[in-house]
């Protein structure tokens, strides 16, 4: 789970009539709730609003910081609530709590605008209770998970795999929306991103393989830096497409491959340096995708970790004796940094560990973890290992 380039189309949708800033934010809440992605479902709401430029910004903070805060908004309205709302009206609740908690929007203000995205037949209701909300004085939270507005497995796991300080530094700061960060190019690409494709070190000439490359930041980091050759590979042909789109877009050659990572069609032995951005449970960049705290589970770490063994194993047999590997997830689990590091020296010998990035990184295991908290950055982890011999046959 990674940030990164996004494709475009110059086709116009068709434009609605003007709506309410609040109604739009109420329209992507609901579709948010029925599953869609908070990334993919504003966007082209927006497109077809006739919203100022101003008003897109408000109605993104609003959608992006009610689905982050959503468990804390559904303890401050379910205290006046009799029965579980319909999804329009949970929506709206929402919304309405996040103004007055979180945004800190007058009463006057957060009330009346908020009661009239409602339904005809809850606008009573939602009058009544965000009114009991904004008279109801400081909360007195139930728990940190709820306050943070975390599942609690996820402040759980994190407190119990890199410590209680350290956990809770990392979700208040994954709780503040994302800076932009653009490389020098233009690229947009997160700073703990572009660190980790650096330390790498490609250099003229070297062929490298990056075995999960979309959507292509990391991929044309390595083709910048003057790398001979850079394979993209990706399992999904839209996403190979889109490696080759954005490398295309800043003049740079990657060559993007339709294939599966933990089964590369490529040369055994044939790499200078093999870069495995791997799939994981995103648990360091919760700031960036604000509704999937809500879509992981636990179970799926424990499955991420599996593919990411998969995919080391194959990338070793990519590299070349004296060849450079680099891991990198951006979650902070233990299960997906330090265990699948402590799997690869014991079933790898052969990949001895080289030194990893040093501050705002810290050692951990023998690569490294960057908190979110440390540079105002996604959270990572970063292992190179350089590949001395070949393995011998168990």
């Amino acid at each position: 789970m990674r940030p990164g380039g996004h494709e475009t189309s110059t086709a116009r949708s068709p434009r609605a009539p003007r709506r309410d800033a609040r109604a739009v934010a109420v329209e992507a809440l609901v579709r948010v709730e029925e599953g869609a992605y908070a990334n993919l479902v504003l966007p082209a709401l927006l497109d077809r609003s006739d919203l100022s430029g101003q008003d897109r910004r408000f109605v993104t903070e609003l959608v992006y910081g009610t689905t982050r805060m959503q468990r804390a908004c559904d303890w401050l309205v379910d205290r006046f609530l009799m029965r579980a709302p319909d999804a329009s009206t949970r929506a709206v609740l929402r919304l309405g709590a996040y103004q007055l908690q979180f945004l800190q929007t007058p009463a006057h203000a957060a009330v009346s605008a908020t009661v009239s995205c409602a339904p005809g037949r809850t606008r009573g209701l939602v009058n009544a209770v965000l009114r009991r909300v904004a008279s109801a004085g400081p909360p007195d939270w139930p728990s940190d998970a709820v306050r943070l507005s975390y599942p609690d497995w996820i402040v759980d796991r994190l407190v119990a795999d890199i410590g209680g300080p350290a956990a809770m530094a990392a979700l208040i700061q994954m709780n503040e929306p994302a800076e932009v960060t653009r490389r020098e190019d233009g690229y947009t690409q997160d700073q703990a991103s572009q660190w980790v494709a650096a330390a790498l070190g490609a250099g003229p000439g070297d062929r490298i393989a990056d075995l999960c490359a979309a959507p292509g930041g990391k991929a044309t980091a390595l083709a910048a830096a003057g790398a001979g050759l850079v394979v993209g590979l990706d399992i999904r042909p839209a996403r190979a497409r889109l490696v080759a789109s954005n490398a295309a877009g800043l003049g740079l050659s990657v060559a993007a491959v339709v294939g599966d990572g933990a089964a590369p069609p490529l040369r055994p032995g044939a790499f200078d340096r093999v870069l495995v951005d791997a799939p994981c449970s995103g648990l360091g960049v919760l700031r960036r995708r604000p509704d999937a705290r809500w879509r992981v589970t636990a179970r799926d770490v424990e499955e991420l970790a599996s593919l990411q063994r998969r995919l080391l194993a194959a990338a070793v047999e990519l590299l070349r004796p004296g060849g450079v590997l680099a891991y990198s997830v951006c979650t902070l689990t233990a299960a997906e940094t330090v265990d699948v590091d402590g799997w690869l020296a014991t079933e790898h010998p052969s990949m001895v560990a080289i030194a990893p990035p040093s501050a705002p990184w810290t050692a951990v295991g023998r690569g490294a973890r960057l908190l979110p908290q440390a540079a105002g950055t996604d959270g990572m982890f970063v292992l190179l290992a350089r590949r001395v011999s070949v393995d011998s046959p168990a």
